[in-house]
């Protein structure tokens, strides 16, 4: 009898000890079932990245639609989740006392409990158009060149994107940070502006060296670039500033110039083309068949504002060898808190990934309750992560927890793992260094939706609420 009772007692309590299960692996699955974590965010705002109770494995049958998690399919390394770290949001963080700017740092860049663990940023190379003013590093007096750099300068980023570079890298001194340049000096190109127009050829080897200046500059201020674009958003030149960069051109400017300035300088940070919209894989594609160009390059980088994230995975069927980065999609002021989850969920952070990329980056970072600033034919719409008033206060923006879902449960190192899609359940998978498994779900139906996660022959059930994003943990 007494040997029955002990048994009994077992029995019970097997399902509350809690057990990383290691998907893809059966050792010690059938003995311990395991929890997983969950945090979900809805669109009716009434949850926003909010832990919920844990969920239990166990070996029970259901008729429930399933997401299986297969960790012995590995595809991509992930080098981080992020933002762009503008002029603008520089500016919006540098207002805040040095107390209140020092906590939101940590919230933002740290791994503690309460972070979301940021790990990549963009930043632009001269002024984006969300900087308040349009500047480059070289300016010069009208009709006059520069052509051995001797007036190169940061400029205007000493006095923001630095100092809170420099603030974020005491935080995370590993994060990677990527630069884009909206457009060269105006001195090298055709049109004299800073809006439009195309690099001058006789000026390709100068505005080469221009980046190696640059990085050795950042680099002297303790920033190292992990990677640049030649050119951000190369086919729109209306913006301010902008530049009309072709394929071709862009070919010829890193096989011919770039690539062998850097080899020359011994500079190591990758060289990433094309920077724009998932509609023109044939950009990065052309870029990749040209000989020269193609031994300096690491990969190709996307937005999507036009065409559908599938562009990615065709450039890397061409190119396996290549590297895929999302660089930039925005939230505007104009669309709702529901309509951006879900398709920046479903289309930034688990479509990128799920066609092979290594980073997913929303736009702005920060800006103020006007959305400023930004340049004259700027953008006046662009909604950041974070909105700082003149008041300090701080609001938490939709961007925020598009992010959020994913930077603070896959750091870098982590893997991509096998998963399918469901029904209407769009979902990615993770591996992280330490071992845990990450799933993120967004429900693209208009119904809750039950339904299971099963991993190594285990199982939990739960439900999402319509448009609503969770990531599961275990």
């Amino acid at each position: 009898m007494k040997n029955s009772m002990k048994k009994l007692q077992i029995l019970l309590l097997l399902p509350l000890i809690a057990v990383q299960i290691k998907c893809g692996s059966s050792k010690n699955a059938a003995a311990n079932f395991g929890k997983a974590q969950s945090w979900i965010t809805t669109t009716d705002e009434s949850s926003k990245l909010l832990k919920q109770n844990d969920l239990v494995f166990n070996s029970e049958t259901n008729s429930n639609q399933t997401i299986t998690v297969d960790a012995s399919q590995k595809f991509q390394t992930i080098e981080g989740f992020g933002f762009s770290l503008t002029g603008g949001s520089a500016q919006a963080i540098l207002k805040l006392d040095k107390a209140k700017r020092a906590a939101l740092l940590q919230e933002l860049f740290s791994r503690k409990e309460d972070a979301i663990g940021l790990s990549y940023l963009r930043i632009s190379i001269g002024a984006s158009d969300l900087n308040e003013t349009v500047f480059s590093y070289d300016d010069m007096p009208e009709g006059q060149t520069d052509l051995k750099l001797e007036h190169f300068n940061l400029g205007p980023d000493l006095k923001d994107v630095v100092p809170v570079l420099k603030e974020i890298l005491a935080i995370n001194p590993d994060i990677k940070i990527m630069g884009s340049p909206w457009s060269p000096p105006v001195w090298m190109k055709d049109n004299g502006s800073s809006k439009g127009g195309s690099l001058q050829p006789k000026y390709y080897q100068v505005y080469a060296e221009y980046f190696v200046k640059y990085i050795q500059a950042m680099k002297a201020e303790g920033i190292v670039i992990d990677a640049i674009t030649p050119q951000n958003e190369p086919l729109h030149p209306g913006n301010n500033p902008s530049l009309l960069m072709l394929a071709e051109q862009q070919a010829d400017f890193i096989g011919n110039h770039l690539g062998p300035a850097f080899a020359k300088a011994k500079i190591k940070t990758k060289i990433v083309i094309y920077d724009h919209n998932c509609n023109k894989p044939e950009y990065p594609l052309t870029i990749l068949k040209d000989a020269k160009a193609n031994p300096f390059i690491a990969g190709s980088a996307f937005h999507l504002y036009e065409g559908d994230i599938s562009a990615m995975s065709t450039v890397h069927d061409a190119y396996p060898n290549k590297d895929l980065y999302f660089t930039e999609q925005y939230t505007g002021s104009g669309s709702n808190f529901e309509s951006d989850l879900k398709w920046s969920v479903k289309n930034v952070v688990i479509g990128s990934m799920r066609n092979w990329s290594k980073i997913a980056l929303s736009w702005g970072l920060a800006n103020d309750e006007f959305y400023k600033p930004f340049t004259p034919g700027g953008c006046s719409t662009c909604k950041g992560a974070l909105m700082i008033d003149k008041n300090q206060n701080i609001k938490r923006e939709v961007g925020y927890y598009i992010i959020g879902h994913a930077s603070k449960f896959v750091p870098e190192g982590s893997v991509r793992i096998g998963s399918n899609i469901s029904g209407n359940l769009y979902n990615v998978a993770f591996k992280t260094p330490s071992g845990q498994i990450v799933l993120i779900v967004e429900n693209d139906g208009t119904a809750a939706e039950t339904f299971n996660i099963k991993c190594n022959q285990k199982q939990i059930s739960t439900t999402l609420n319509a448009g609503a994003v969770a990531t599961y943990v275990w």
